[in-house]
């Protein structure tokens, strides 16, 4: 398959994508990707099967996170790309890596448009109960597709303000709980003592420390979404290097900061999976409307996690396009210079899925589900392997340079084993088991239709 716009015959400007995100956008989107309801809300399932010692699991998986933003963000900021890591992946390994990881991509990330608008739709049922379920799920979905219909700037500006009010919560989160350490708010749990009660730092012993890390890492998989985002800004380089830069440090502040002060104010065993530990600390300090306050803040993370998705699967689909690895009808602009076939394809996948959620929510919307369960870890394969490449095949660049990922190729062989080792804790766990497989099969089923649209597979790929 030969790709639409052939050397020599670039698209004129008005059929490309507009560059109008700014560095504060970039910021946000990466920060907004990587921050959702499941820091808000899931983060009580890691905190119940690890006690205290969830902490070094948030940091292992920030770990994980900063090693791939950093391999991702060297590439992006010497070819910003809207493709991001497809591009490289057919660059660096071969056009069936480019191919499979692209279209797994924008499977996961449209899949999620249902996910996400489902799971909102349900919060605003508990408020509105005469409204459908379904019908609010809908509603949302077709909201955020005419949002992004707009231009990418509505989108950007949309990302920033999700993502400041997420931030802004867990800020205040922190230092709420700073200042009942300090015994300014009063509390009667507040104590450095919560680390070693009830069953000590390790209540569940070390391996519950790897246990948790599954829960954790998938709720940080989207921060990629800014080196995405990258090739439609002003000045790609510079924005991708910064925002890869905030979100590697902000993540790691927000995730493991937020965890680390709950924890001192309130013992782990007065967390229930399930139920926001955050809501739990502000009830426990006796703080009103916590409940309320909170819902409506994971609320929003979810509206911004759709935005997002919409967001990442239709720019994916457009960079397949543009690369020949999907129709060429999904590289077209609007006249706003916005994706807008590929958004509509991207729409209309999140609102079939919704419809199969309310027809058959335990048959093929599970299904659907347990499909992306392992996407993120294939990405960030990818890209640990993208990367190793990427340095054998492109001239040296300086270790001053911004984004410079250090420790070449061990640290990418380290992060490739992890990586590794967490789909086959993923494979052994029954848990987790079918979902695993499941993506396993649409990824193999993937890599083998690349290698048959690009016959003679990663040959044609760069040396």
């Amino acid at each position: 398959m030969s790709s639409p716009h052939q050397a020599g015959s670039l698209p004129p400007a008005s059929q490309k994508l507009a560059r109008s995100l700014r560095p504060r956008h970039l910021s946000m989107i990466a920060l907004g990707g990587a921050i959702g309801a499941g820091l808000l809300v899931a983060s009580s399932t890691a905190i119940v099967t690890a006690g205290p010692a969830v902490i070094l699991t948030y940091l292992l998986a920030g770990g994980v996170l900063v090693l791939v933003m950093r391999m991702l963000g060297e590439m992006s900021a010497r070819t910003p790309e809207t493709g991001s890591f497809s591009v490289y992946a057919r660059r660096f390994i071969g056009p069936w890596a480019g191919f499979s990881v692209g279209w797994l991509y924008w499977w996961f990330w449209s899949v999620t448009v249902a996910i996400e608008a489902t799971a909102a739709a349900q919060i605003v049922t508990a408020w509105l109960p005469a409204l459908p379920q379904w019908l609010l799920a809908l509603v949302f979905v077709l909201a955020f597709m005419g949002l992004n219909l707009l231009s990418v700037r509505s989108y950007g500006e949309a990302e920033f303000w999700f993502s400041s009010i997420k931030v802004g919560a867990i800020a205040v989160i922190i230092v709420v709980g700073v200042l009942a350490l300090l015994g300014i708010i009063p509390s009667s749990t507040a104590s450095w003592g919560n680390y070693s009660a009830s069953g000590g730092f390790f209540p569940h012993g070390g391996g519950a420390v790897f246990a948790a890390l599954l829960a954790v890492i998938f709720s940080m998989f989207g921060a990629e979404i800014a080196t995405v985002a990258a090739g439609e800004s002003s000045n790609p380089a510079v924005a991708v290097t910064k925002a890869v830069r905030s979100v590697m440090f902000r993540v790691l502040f927000f995730y493991v900061g937020s965890m680390a002060v709950t924890l001192l104010v309130i013992p782990w065993t007065a967390v229930t999976g399930g139920v926001s530990p955050f809501v739990t600390m502000f009830e426990v300090l006796g703080i009103p409307w916590a409940g309320l306050v909170m819902n409506v803040v994971v609320l929003t993370a979810l509206l911004s996690c759709l935005n997002a998705s919409l967001y990442a699967a239709s720019r994916m689909v457009f960079a397949l396009a543009e690369q020949g690895d999907a129709p060429a009808t999904f590289s077209q602009v609007s006249s706003t210079r916005a994706p807008q076939n590929a958004i509509v394809l991207s729409s209309l996948i999140g609102l079939a899925s919704v419809l199969l959620n309310y027809f058959m929510p335990d048959q093929v919307f599970a299904l659907l589900v347990n499909s992306t369960g392992g996407v993120g870890i294939f990405v960030w394969l990818i890209v640990a392997v993208s990367h190793l490449r990427s340095r054998r095949l492109l001239p040296a660049r300086s270790e001053q340079s911004a984004l410079y990922s250090p420790g070449w190729p061990w640290v990418n062989y380290l992060l490739v084993s992890a990586l590794v080792a967490l789909l086959i804790y993923m494979g052994v766990t029954e848990a987790h088991r079918l979902e695993v497989l499941i993506s396993l099969a649409v990824a193999l089923t993937l890599s083998l239709i690349g290698f048959r649209v690009h016959t003679g597979g990663p040959e044609n790929g760069i040396k």
